[in-house]
This record gives C-alpha cells, sequence and structure tokens, in this order.
C-alpha cells in the first residue's frame, strides 16, 4: 500500500531524533537522526557549554548563528525567531501588512506563508505556478496585482528559486514589498547570491527535516535594511527594545540558545550536503532518463539546494504503491492544493481556480533525499522506478 501522511512531522517519533536501521533493500524516506549521530561528540560539548553558562534565551549563540546565516546568505542582519511560520508573519508584520492590504502566493506549499497573511489581518491572493519549476508563475502574479497589493511571497520551493528576476522587477514598477520564502531554500542561489538577500525580507525554517536542520523548531529573518532589522527584533520579544518598554504589540518569538548552537555545529557542514544533495539529483535524473515521468529541472540562472527531488508522474498512486512494494516509502508534497484546505472553504476557491497547482497535486511525487543516502540506496530507488514501467 502507498505511505499517504500529511506531514514530515508524522514520519519522526515523539522524544527525539529517530535513527533508521535498514537492509540495502529498504531505502527510508527521511533519516533525521543521521546527522546528529555523526556529529554527536561535537554536539555533546557545545549542548554542555551552554548548559554550563546558563543562559539559554537570545544569548551568545542566537547572536553568533545571525552573523553566520546572514553571512551565508549575502545578507546584512539575521534574526532569530521560533519558526519559520513566526519568521514570515513577523516579516509582514514589520512592512506593516495588515488590513486592507492584499499579499499574493503560491497555492502550491506548505500553509505557512498563506497563514501568516491571514494571521496580520491582510487578504490573501493565490497566484498560479509554473509547472516546471512548481514556483509562481509571474504572469499569474501580475495578473491578479491591485492597488491593494502591498506584498508578494514567492516560495523557493524544494531548494530552487522562484522567478526573482521578473518579481523584483514587478515589484519594483507597483511599489510592492518582496517576502521570501527561503523554508527550503538554505544553500540555494540566484545570479550567486544567496536566497533571501533579493527582496525585502528572508525567512528561514530550521525545523529538522530541512537541509540545516536544528533538533527542534527554529527560524531566522534576514535583510539589508536596518530599520527592517531593528523593527523585526522588537516584533520577537514583545515590541521591546529596553526591558519592560514596549513600543509595539509584539509577539513571544524567540530562538534559544540550545537550537542555535546546534545549528552553528551543522553550518560549517552545509556546502557539503548539498553538494551531495546535487550528487543525488544528477543520479536520479541520469538513472530515470527516458522513464515515461516528468523529472525535475534547475531553471537559468538558479543553484538548486535540492531538499526535495520530485517527478511528475500520471500514474503516481500505482508508481507509489510499487515503490512502497519495493522498500521505498515515499511522501506526496503536497496532495492537495490551498485553495482546496477545508480552512479556506467561505473564501469560495472551487476546484479548476488554479489548474496547475492541482495538476502538480495529483501527480508529484518526491523520491528519498537526504545527504546520507548512499549511491546502492539512490540505484535501488532508480531500478524500482524503472520497473514499474517495464524498464
Amino acid at each position: 500500500m502507498p505511505l499517504h501522511l500529511s506531514s514530515v512531522e508524522d514520519l519522526l517519533r515523539p522524544g527525539g531524533p529517530t535513527v533508521y536501521h535498514f537492509d540495502p533493500m529498504q531505502v527510508p524516506f527521511l533519516n533525521p537522526g543521521a546527522q546528529t549521530t555523526a556529529l554527536r561528540e561535537q554536539l555533546i560539548q557545545a549542548l554542555t557549554e551552554v548548559l554550563d553558562r546558563g543562559h539559554f534565551i537570545l544569548g551568545p549563540q542566537v547572536a553568533a548563528l545571525e552573523q553566520e546565516i546572514a553571512a551565508f546568505v549575502d545578507a546584512g542582519h539575521g534574526i532569530g525567531v521560533n519558526s519559520g511560520s513566526d519568521a514570515l508573519t513577523l516579516a509582514l508584520r514589520a512592512l506593516d501588512v495588515g488590513p486592507g492590504d492584499e499579499v499574493i502566493t503560491t497555492p502550491f506549499t506548505y500553509i505557512a506563508p498563506a497563514e501568516s497573511v491571514i494571521q496580520v489581518g491582510a487578504r490573501l491572493v493565490f497566484a498560479d505556478i509554473d509547472p516546471r519549476t512548481f514556483t509562481l508563475d509571474v504572469d499569474e502574479v501580475a495578473r491578479r496585482c491591485t492597488p491593494r497589493t502591498k506584498a508578494i511571497i514567492p516560495v523557493h520551493l524544494f531548494g530552487q528559486a522562484a522567478n526573482l528576476d521578473a518579481l523584483l522587477s514587478l515589484a519594483r514598477e507597483r511599489g510592492i514589498r518582496i517576502v521570501e520564502d527561503c523554508a527550503q531554500a538554505i544553500g540555494a542561489s540566484w545570479q550567486g547570491k544567496g536566497l533571501g538577500s533579493a527582496g525585502d525580507i528572508g525567512c528561514f525554517s530550521f525545523y529538522p527535516t530541512k537541509n540545516l536542520g536544528a533538533d527542534g523548531d527554529g527560524g531566522m529573518c534576514v535583510t539589508s535594511d536596518d530599520a527592517l532589522a531593528k523593527k523585526l527584533r522588537m516584533l520577537r520579544v514583545h515590541g521591546i527594545e529596553r526591558r519592560y518598554f514596549h513600543d509595539l504589540h509584539g509577539y513571544n518569538s524567540r530562538l534559544d540558545e540550545m537550537q542555535a548552537v546546534i545549528l552553528r555545529v551543522k553550518l560549517p557542514h552545509l556546502k557539503r550536503w548539498t553538494t551531495r544533495r546535487g550528487e543525488i539529483a544528477a543520479r536520479y535524473s541520469a538513472g530515470l532518463a527516458g522513464v515515461p515521468v516528468d523529472l525535475p529541472m534547475t531553471a537559468g540562472g538558479n543553484t538548486h539546494c535540492w531538499h526535495v527531488y520530485a517527478l511528475r508522474s500520471e500514474r503516481r498512486d500505482e508508481l507509489q504503491s510499487h515503490l512502497a512494494a519495493s522498500g521505498v516509502p515515499t511522501l506526496i508534497y503536497y496532495p492537495q492544493p490551498l485553495h482546496l484546505q477545508k480552512c479556506y472553504a467561505d473564501v469560495g476557491w472551487t476546484l479548476g481556480d488554479f489548474p496547475v497547482a492541482e495538476a502538480v497535486s495529483r501527480t508529484i511525487l518526491p523520491l528519498p533525499m537526504y545527504p546520507e543516502l548512499e549511491d546502492a540506496q539512490v540505484d535501488h530507488v532508480i531500478r524500482s522506478v524503472r520497473g514499474f514501467y517495464g524498464g
């Protein structure tokens, strides 16, 4: 039977990262404990130092990580927050997006960017996606812009940049702000620049299964605008610049020292892990050449970081069942686009409103992708896919 899971969280056990043990013919879809196991001694030492210091919230480890992430993505400031979802909400608040404003984003992604629009009281507007990159179709974005459009949230989905050339041009012409959702894209670049630094604010998630994952929740905003950085720092801690003096209504959204030090241990390995992801993607693409599926591509000017390697198949559900029987569980991102989710039923969107996103949701099938995958496991996945098609 196919493995139908609503989120990555369903693959994780409570109580800490999972280490999977498998025979050569079993290929886990994810292995979030592998990096923790490999870096165990460094992590224990770093965490012990935090415990001994006794400073657990917004301390020196958070400050150091903020500088390191900002430098990694070519931004001027990093602002650590509780999660990637909070990063998006705080970004919109920092840009003064609220009631009466409209924000355009994609219906084919995780719900976080859409939630952030609702949480600040703005009107959520979807635009359809490009069928090859799965990111926003800029012509569709332009068609939905109105005088009330205050911001666009392009999602750099699966590790590839949205069409920033066209989006930034559109935004400049119309005075629209850009909030980059980089939750799946740390380590990717556009025209040689790290994603997150092109728009007004970039938002990152450090959920455990991300390319740079903590051992809990965590996120970060990045910006090169000094005023926005100051406002974001205030918003994340109840709107204060000086303790007990509240200049804004803010949030409790602070990155803690434990997660920051874990991320600092992992960050020096990120480029190597990203390179390995690229090798795995290339091996998949070479091995699946000629199979009657649509393989992922990298748009010109982009450096893909391959958070997800997803093919498309008109026989997706049959293929998923075949792979499961072959020892290759899969997880579908995303089985239903956002405009058809129950929480938006009162808006009035219906089937057919965003046909490309709907078609991709029906046909997409991500394959196992993480840097600890061995070549033999990748080859087993390839053989299993080819076997389904008689190859």
